[in-house]
């Protein structure tokens, strides 16, 4: 869908995949309608499909929207996650290396309020402050510069190695070398999970 596109389009369409209306949605629609014009992306889902990877901060609501706008996943290895717990997305033109940087504003927060004080509460009033609230009192926006290493890219696998330590397969080059071994990630420097008990025949 091209960008230009109404806001309403974009926001029924993130809400289909999202499964309900929040806040987030709205600003996660309208950050990434923002980061697009600025990274001078068009038609993210079409011919600028190639052209496009999304570096986002935040594990919530809005990261769904920025995926139904763009059209950026992980799976397609166009959508980056950056865990720094920040409402904010970066939008990078692979083909020009315009990078625009996003971040929701948190005074924007307070300032629903006052565009619905009959709101019952805090996040109705967000929710529909949202829509209306122009982009310079929602978002900061900020021109960056952002390198996007070989095995960041989409596309096959650049290399995959067997771990020393578990023999699992490592691809993307996200191995580890320490004391003359290739190790994943987990074995060299602790893991999210601990095995509890190996598949049997190990």
């Amino acid at each position: 869908m091209p960008i230009n596109n109404s806001f309403e389009k974009f926001l029924d369409e993130s809400v289909k995949i999202h499964g309900h209306l929040c806040p987030g949605q709205v600003l996660g629609v309208k950050m990434s309608m923002l980061g697009m014009r600025g990274a001078g992306i068009e038609d993210p889902k079409g011919k600028d499909r190639k052209n496009i990877i999304v570096f986002v901060e935040m594990d919530r609501c809005a990261t769904d929207a920025v995926q139904s706008v763009t059209g950026c996943s992980l799976g397609h290895r166009t959508m980056k996650f950056m865990d720094y717990g920040k409402m904010a997305a970066t939008f990078v033109n692979l083909k020009t290396g315009r990078a625009v940087r996003v971040m929701a504003k948190e005074e924007a927060r307070g300032k629903a309020k006052e565009y619905f004080p009959e709101a019952e509460n805090k996040y109705a009033a967000q929710l529909e402050a949202y829509k209306i609230m122009p982009d310079e009192e929602l978002f900061e926006v900020m021109n960056v510069n952002v390198k996007v290493k070989p095995e960041d890219m989409p596309g096959r696998p650049l290399k995959r190695v067997k771990c020393d330590t578990c023999g699992e397969y490592v691809q993307d080059m996200r191995d580890i070398h320490k004391n003359g071994k290739v190790l994943c990630r987990p074995c060299a420097e602790g893991g999210y999970y601990k095995v509890e008990d190996k598949p049997r025949g190990e």
